[in-house]
């Protein structure tokens, strides 16, 4: 290679270094002023470093026909930070591709960027924002509650929409209880260190992080609690300890003083609405003071049984769930009440049930009786994957379905929902820390006539913990417009 190459490549190098760099700022004044999240083709772009800016710029490859340039987006950034705009997600890759694409019928990018938002220009409310926060509580402070707050402190950023105020757990047995709580949710063998800063105020029982003033109370039950003593009130609480699944137990949040709804972090009983968000979101009413974001599961495989049924029919099909291990198992063989369950997890193999398949129906019910489900839970600590192994109702061949689902996870209401990947060297850990619900694995579908196997990775734990605060949003009222609207 001559010398020039390698000059040009080094040089190239340095200039997408150089705009990343300048990016940064725009993107965290854009956030932190606007409360408007930037993204690149659904990867969010706040508190990126410069690498990580390039990267989510490179993944474009994947999806399109070429790799995105920051030196197209930056120019789309300045113009947005121009516009003094409301709150709002942008895509600012989309934005810039979809230029590329219709810029002869644009005078300018400006003219264009300006069309594209103008829902939202000029909607800036001053440096205190618009409309109120929405307190919200943590009802337990395990895998999911800690991501939860890992979710809700980083969202904070922009300073309205919901604020993580307390965390309820029992008291340990250890004198340095907060600061043990406080440093699991510091550091964590499978999603990392906490993105900020964490200290402790002993004296107030509380955790500091990001500037988050989280209250830790000490109850054994929900009774005991008055959230109105610590300031907080019309608060939602999020309970993941799984103790309580019916309207009994559940309804004890709501006789809390300072408590208006809740929402449990497992599959409901009794009459309790399970909730997919994306999927049947829109059936949640006010009156719902008693909300079940489902399962992990559920939430991973719905929205593509959704999307694949609506566009070619679902007959009915079988789910097996590959599942990494849980806290529910023991680590080496012990007594439990479950089958199989009691082996030793990080050693094993375990077949055991899921009620994932037949949740569906909660959420879909045009899948009522139409599958049936399995699991196997695997000697991995996170990220699983779903087998749906469907009869169609049409005929469709490999390219067919993995083209649909691609358009569906760049393009359609699911996105949010619904991931895509066609390398054929990802593993499970590729997939830690995915915000999706599930991420259709393109290179191992298969297609013949009316048969399809499809492969869905999901993080359980950071995943289901997006849905789950996709929801909260929701019950606070807490609403973004989306742009593009559109790629046409």
């Amino acid at each position: 290679m001559s010398q020039d190459k390698l000059d040009a490549c080094f040089s190239d190098w340095n200039s997408r270094e150089a705009v990343a760099e300048a990016m940064i700022p725009l993107i965290g004044r854009l956030y932190r002023k606007n409360n408007v999240v930037t993204s690149i083709y659904g990867r969010a772009i706040i508190n990126q470093s410069v690498i990580g800016i390039i990267k989510a710029h490179r993944f474009v490859r994947q999806v399109e026909d070429s790799e995105l340039s920051v030196h197209d987006t930056y120019p789309i950034l300045q113009i947005l930070d121009s516009l003094n705009l409301g709150p709002a997600h942008i895509d600012i890759g989309k934005l810039a591709t979809k230029y590329a694409r219709n810029k002869d019928r644009f005078a300018s990018l400006e003219s264009f960027v300006k069309e594209e938002v103008a829902e939202v220009v000029g909607q800036y409310a001053g440096d205190n924002g618009s409309g109120e926060t929405k307190d919200v509580v943590l009802y337990g402070f395990g895998r999911i509650g800690r991501l939860l707050a890992r979710i809700l402190i980083e969202k904070a950023g922009g300073g309205n929409n919901l604020r993580l105020r307390a965390v309820v757990v029992r008291k340990g047995k250890a004198d340095n209880d907060l600061e043990k709580r406080a440093s699991l949710l510091r550091r964590d063998s499978v999603h990392g260190p906490f993105n900020g800063t964490i200290t402790v105020d002993e004296e107030n029982n509380a955790i500091i992080a990001n500037g988050n003033y989280i209250q830790v109370i000490y109850a054994g039950s929900p009774e005991e609690v008055d959230y109105t003593k610590y300031g907080i009130n019309n608060a939602i609480v999020i309970d993941n300890t799984g103790v309580w699944r019916d309207e009994a137990g559940l309804g004890q949040h709501l006789k809390c003083p300072g408590v208006s709804r809740v929402l449990l972090t497992a599959p409901g009983k009794g009459d309790i609405k399970n909730i997919v968000y994306g999927i049947n979101n829109k059936d949640v009413t006010d009156e719902d003071k008693i909300l079940s974001a489902a399962s992990c599961t559920t939430n991973a495989i719905t929205p593509v049984l959704k999307a694949v049924n609506d566009k070619f029919g679902i007959r009915n099909g079988h789910v097996e769930t590959v599942h990494a291990y849980t806290n529910d198992q023991n680590l080496i063989d012990n007594y439990h009440k479950g089958s199989r369950r009691g082996r030793s997890a990080p050693l094993n193999m375990v077949l055991t049930e899921t009620g994932a398949a037949k949740a569906v129906a909660k959420a879909l019910p045009e899948l009522g009786g139409k599958l049936t489900g399995n699991a196997i839970r695997v000697p991995t600590p996170n990220v699983s994957m779903a087998i749906l192994n469907l009869n169609l109702e049409k005929e469709v061949s490999k390219d067919e379905i993995n083209a649909f689902l691609r358009d569906t996870a760049l393009y359609s209401d699911l996105q949010k929902q619904i991931d895509y990947v066609n390398s054929p060297e990802v593993v499970s850990t590729d997939f830690v820390g995915s915000r999706h619900a599930g991420i259709v694995d393109a290179q191992a579908t298969i297609a013949n006539g009316d048969r399809v196997v499809l492969y869905v990775w999901y993080d359980n734990e950071a995943g289901y913990s997006a849905q789950v605060v996709r929801l909260v949003n929701q019950m606070a009222g807490v609403t973004y417009s989306v742009f593009p609207k559109s790629m046409a």
